[in-house]
């Protein structure tokens, strides 16, 4: 009895310190060692294996216990609203805690894609576990996906129940993963995830142990769908603050874009000039303005206050980016809208062409740093029609005060000139005195019209006192002898510098009365087809100069002057190209010092001997040029060499 009670003893003290399996287990074979003959050895085997059932007993209700408050605990974290990945790592924590595994995760379900995509994971011991993704037809996702059933498999790598996925498969391998069990998690009867827990041996899960994995998949479910909602309601309520917030930004560029129209419509009213009107529209875009005209060139400009962009004073009616400009132009005609012509060291360049009726008046440019908006891009465009008013405005005061110079010198040059006491009288008012010498200049313009020209050149002014029109396509200019020089000047600089096109003209002797000017208009009018047949260009040649050819070669095209040129004096031509020589321009001078080899010699700054030897190369290419008539022919030829440039 004393044993016995020992024994007894012993098992409510290990059930009272709830020892392990193993403790009974060794309480079980000590009995079962005890000799046959000991008295009830029967009953204590009986009773150490009751104590061992209930110990099993408090263990499973133990458990069920740890369940219950895991499920409350889970609850209460739901309840708290703790953030999505806060409480997924919780969760899986929580599930691999419940049922002693070694892993345990999470994984969504993107339906665009059809791929469960971890979210929280806990026990991994490598990187891709914390980042798994596998199809939904794959592994035990695809069984759980299509019974929405828990599914457990001891020896999940050589399960043949469910197509494999080698990569996955490859992650459990490095993990030694063995046994899986796994449970969707399902909401409004649609698997939106799943949650696994896994162990590095092969093992049976328990009902209870699934009940409990259930049951946290429940509350995973719940979360996913509360935060993917709350995810949706934010992006929704952050979609409505943009549209108000846009609608608001819209209705303030709506009252901006009014303002600015008021603004203008009022400064055209109140005749405000080109240029205060430049620096408005400037203000109200924040940028640089230049109106252009028809030649591209800057006529009026404005900037902004603060506005520290430096490529409109870069600008150049010429330069580098006029192709780019030129092409946005035709664009813009095309459209009627602006178009961004090119960028420049961070600003934009946006053009738009300012048209007067049928005619374009001159082009705007502005310059900014950022992409203009809708409103102001329409801003833009509507102040192009405000700046056409006041161009077409400027051009028909410009044709106006101009009317009466056009009458004039029409009248000086008509065949049928009036008196020339009534002429003298007109001219007057435009400071030119007709009983002073007189100089007449015809040119023509490869580039902006000739009516363009004359309105530059009225506007720059650096003609001086004279008279100037348009005839027939020409440019006609009538002014003082004295002042002869200073008109080609200015004229040869405006047309190659600010217009950029090729140019030719001629410039008539002094005459002494206006009543020499139909005759003089007729003959420099000859002369200067003559001149473009000649192919002389960036010129202004003097009439005595062109007499001779004009008489010569008024009726011959370019191809006829070429081929006189190749007869005459073409192997000299092509000596001097060929070896870089000068027996050309040493020949005509030459000719101008009288046939005189020593002054030749001191013109061109050589010794005697060696013009001799470059003329003694001429014959050796002419042949005998000496005589009179083919040292005319020669010389002739070589005038016209040099007069072509």
């Amino acid at each position: 009895m004393d044993s016995n009670q020992q024994i007894a003893g012993t098992l409510l003290g290990l059930l009272h310190q709830g020892a392990p399996a193993e403790d009974f287990a060794q309480q079980l074979a000590a009995v079962e060692a005890l000799p046959s003959s000991h008295a009830d050895k029967a009953g204590l085997v009986e009773t150490v294996r009751q104590a061992m059932a209930v110990r099993n007993r408090l263990e499973m209700l133990q458990q069920r216990e740890q369940g219950m408050v895991a499920v409350m605990e889970s609850a209460q974290d739901l309840s708290e609203r703790l953030e999505l990945s806060d409480l997924l790592t919780t969760l899986v924590k929580r599930t691999r805690h419940l049922l002693g595994a070694d892993m345990a995760w999470i994984s969504e379900l993107d339906e665009a894609r059809g791929v469960f995509q971890a979210l929280a994971a806990d026990g991994g011991l490598t990187r891709g576990s914390t980042a798994m993704r596998i199809r939904s037809d794959r592994g035990t996702a695809s069984i759980v996906m299509a019974t929405r059933m828990p599914f457990t498999t001891p020896d999940y790598l050589h399960d043949t129940r469910f197509t494999h996925d080698p990569k996955f498969d490859d992650i459990f391998r490095a993990e030694g993963i063995s046994a899986l069990v796994g449970v969707p998690l399902i909401w409004q009867d649609e698997v939106i995830g799943l949650l696994f827990a896994a162990d590095r041996y092969a093992r049976v899960h328990t009902t209870q142990n699934i009940a409990i994995l259930r049951t946290l998949a429940t509350h995973g479910a719940v979360a996913l769908r509360n935060a993917r909602d709350f995810e949706r309601i934010h992006a929704a309520l952050g979609k409505a603050d943009e549209a108000r917030a846009e609608l608001e930004r819209h209705a303030r560029n709506v009252q901006a874009a009014a303002d600015a129209h008021e603004q203008i419509t009022a400064l055209l009213a109140r005749g405000a000039s080109l240029s205060a009107l430049c620096q408005t529209v400037a203000e109200l875009l924040g940028g640089s303005l230049l109106v252009l005209d028809e030649a591209a060139q800057v006529i009026s400009r404005g900037t902004a206050t603060g506005y520290a962009g430096s490529a409109a004073q870069r600008y150049q009616a010429h330069g580098e980016h006029s192709a780019e400009l030129a092409s946005a132009l035709r664009q813009a005609r095309v459209t009627g809208r602006s178009v961004q012509a090119y960028e420049v060291d961070g600003e934009l360049c946006r053009v738009m062409p300012v048209i007067g009726g049928e005619d374009a008046l001159g082009t705007l440019a502005l310059f900014h740093r950022r992409r203009l908006e809708d409103i102001a891009e329409r801003t833009f465009e509507r102040c192009s029609s405000v700046i056409g008013i006041v161009l077409l405005s400027q051009e028909r005061q410009a044709a106006s005060n101009s009317r009466e110079m056009s009458e004039l010198m029409r009248a000086l040059i008509s065949p049928r000139q009036g008196e020339i006491a009534v002429l003298r009288d007109r001219s007057e008012r435009f400071s030119v005195d007709l009983d002073q010498p007189l100089v007449l200049v015809l040119a023509e313009l490869d580039g902006p019209s000739t009516s363009y020209a004359v309105r530059r050149l009225l506007q720059v002014g650096s003609l001086g006192p004279c008279l100037i029109d348009e005839i027939d396509g020409v440019l006609v200019i009538l002014c003082g002898a004295t002042r002869a020089p200073e008109v080609q000047q200015a004229l040869s600089t405006w047309a190659r510098r600010e217009a950029g096109a090729v140019h030719r003209g001629v410039l008539s002797r002094p005459i002494s009365s206006p009543a020499e000017l139909p005759a003089l208009h007729a003959t420099l009018k000859r002369a200067l087809g003559v001149l473009k047949r000649l192919g002389v260009n960036e010129r202004l040649v003097g009439q005595n100069e062109l007499a001779l050819y004009s008489t010569l070669f008024e009726t011959h095209d370019a191809t006829s002057l070429g081929q006189f040129l190749e007869a005459s004096i073409g192997p000299l031509l092509a000596h001097d190209r060929k070896r870089g020589t000068d027996l050309g321009a040493t020949l005509l001078c030459y000719f101008d010092c009288h046939q005189n080899a020593k002054t030749t010699a001191q013109q061109l700054g050589i010794h005697v001997n060696t013009v001799r030897q470059r003329l003694a190369t001429v014959e050796h290419l002419l042949g005998p040029w000496e005589q009179a008539a083919r040292a005319l022919e020669v010389h002739i030829a070589l005038r016209l060499w040099r007069l072509r440039g």
